[in-house]
């Protein structure tokens, strides 16, 4: 039988169910069990598409175009699998797929109610989408983590709680189990660790018909063992069932501190699962790599000159990704957040203290990063970034819009096109080098980019992009833009090479 970890959070959102459920994901792996993990928001968005970075950070995409919520992303880093649209569970998507069936006539004249409707719909939906393989072959995972987002008691997220109360006895209790992830708050002036909350978060839950088998409380020390015996009193569960969740030096810390109070022991023993007793190797790996990235001593900073810096979940993958290289040449990472509008002489003018610090920070640099970005905003901050970065010969990197300006760099200082620029900012540039994908449908914002894995094909042995892949034929990566370089524009001129030109052939492969 499949067995389904819901994680639940209470007290404040954000409070980190998503590296909870990941971690848990991950010390069950390191077991030998096949884990896959589902993700439900309960807004009635369809899908993350058209967030603004700032509401909900990142927008991470998936292998099948899917735009999802960025806990997604934590899933297939910690675990090592690869997901589909469909492990990311919406209001929206709920109700679409009810209505869909009612317009068929599919409930034969039913009234259409949150319940039963709604709720086994929901039921459906995890019980499928729980057995498609996600490790790259074609077995069924044994165990599924399921986060439900947001808070106990949200009234955007009551037909799901609704939906796996009558979830718990539909799978029997043998194979359903219920963390709650819960705040323990420390005011400074007391310094003394607070549980009502908590306590007031599980009464809640347990009102609407979920008892929480693990109690994982955040908090930024230690817990007292008085407190958890405190938790443990009220809150209906064993010493032993109350962990703590403490703040760490890093996030790949959290597994093993699940590991070290005794999670899988328990889940193994409350959901029958039978766990390898052996030494884990997996498991070995992991804490050699939290250990080495709590020892490294060298710095590299790198400037990340972007339009949603306020916000560092906003550029969440391109984050993990300096964090993992930095690793992997044993440097510790500082990231330089820079808003690519303090860099424009128009902030000089009116603010110039912040247009000042914002050219410290990219001049003291060691590297640049240019992230993706929609809008015109900040745009010409970018380009005088990338500008500098090319002229002092200073490492740079541009991912999507990032990629895109520094093309309309090259092309406005190198050749001598001074209005060059994408359609998306100047329509009616004489030297348009980046324009719309035949993908891209203006007139609806959803689903309309180029978006999921595409492979592109090195057709030329010197390539200096096959080199950099290790002299690979081809690259599988994953798209998410509107709008592509037309590269015999900006190269045909520089180099007299007639055969710079980039093309999509029907089945979505790039030829280099």
């Amino acid at each position: 039988m499949m067995k389904y970890i819901l994680v639940t959070g209470g007290v404040i959102s954000g409070i980190g169910k998503g590296i909870i459920a990941s971690s848990v994901g991950t010390i069950l792996k390191s077991c030998g069990l096949r884990v896959t993990a589902i993700k439900i928001d309960p807004y009635i968005n369809i899908d993350a598409g058209t967030f603004s970075p700032y509401e909900h950070g990142e927008v991470f995409v998936l292998d099948d175009g899917g735009e999802v919520d960025l806990d997604l992303g934590n899933y297939e880093r910690f675990l090592d699998i690869r997901l589909t649209r469909d492990n990311n569970l919406t209001t929206g998507k709920i109700y679409q797929s009810v209505i869909n069936k009612e317009r068929k006539g599919d409930y034969l004249g039913k009234t259409v109610q949150v319940v039963p409707h709604i709720t086994d719909a929901i039921q459906e939906w995890v019980m499928t989408q729980a057995k498609v393989p996600v490790d790259g072959d074609e077995i069924e995972p044994q165990v599924c983590v399921i986060e439900l987002g947001g808070t106990v008691g949200d009234i955007e997220s009551m037909p799901f709680v609704e939906a796996f109360r009558q979830f718990q006895f539909k799978v029997k209790r043998e194979n359903f189990c219920n963390i709650h992830v819960s705040l323990i708050p420390q005011p400074s002036a007391t310094g003394e660790q607070k549980t009502k909350p908590t306590q007031n978060s599980v009464r809640e839950l347990r009102g609407l018909g979920l008892s929480p088998d693990l109690i994982m409380c955040r908090c930024s020390t230690v817990l007292e063992t008085s407190v958890k015996e405190k938790i443990s009193m009220f809150c209906h569960v064993e010493p032993q069932q109350v962990i703590c969740v403490h703040d760490v030096a890093s996030i790949y810390r959290v597994p093993l501190l699940l590991e070290d109070q005794g999670v899988v022991s328990y889940l193994s023993r409350r959901l029958n699962m039978p766990i390898e007793t052996k030494s884990r190797t997996m498991l070995t790996k992991w804490k050699e790599m939290s250990d080495r990235s709590d020892r490294l001593l060298e710095q590299c900073s790198i400037a990340l000159v972007g339009k949603y810096t306020k916000f560092s979940d906003s550029y969440a993958s391109v984050i993990k990704a300096l964090e993992h290289s930095a690793l992997a040449i044993n440097h510790k990472l500082e990231v330089k957040y820079i808003d690519s509008a303090c860099l424009e002489p128009s902030t000089l003018q009116e603010e110039p203290v912040k247009y000042h610090e914002a050219w410290q920070k990219l001049c003291s640099a060691d590297g640049i990063l240019v992230p993706g970005g929609f809008g015109v905003r900040g745009t010409e901050g970018k380009i005088h970034a990338i500008n500098w970065a090319r002229k002092q010969r200073k490492p740079f990197l541009g991912v999507c819009l990032g990629m895109q300006l520094a093309v309309c760099e090259f092309a406005r200082n190198v050749l001598g096109w001074s209005d060059a620029n994408s359609t998306e900012f100047d329509p009616e540039s004489t030297h348009p080098v980046v324009i719309d994908m035949p993908e891209h449908n203006p007139g609806q914002m959803g689903g309309t980019m180029r978006l999921g894995k595409r492979r592109t094909i090195f057709k030329t042995s010197n390539s200096v992009l096959r080199k950099l892949y290790g002299d690979a034929d081809y690259v599988d990566e994953r798209h998410r833009h509107r709008f592509e370089v037309i590269l015999h524009r900006v190269l045909t001129p520089h180099t007299g090479s007639q055969q710079a030109e980039r093309r999509l052939n029907k089945d979505g492969v790039i030829s280099l």
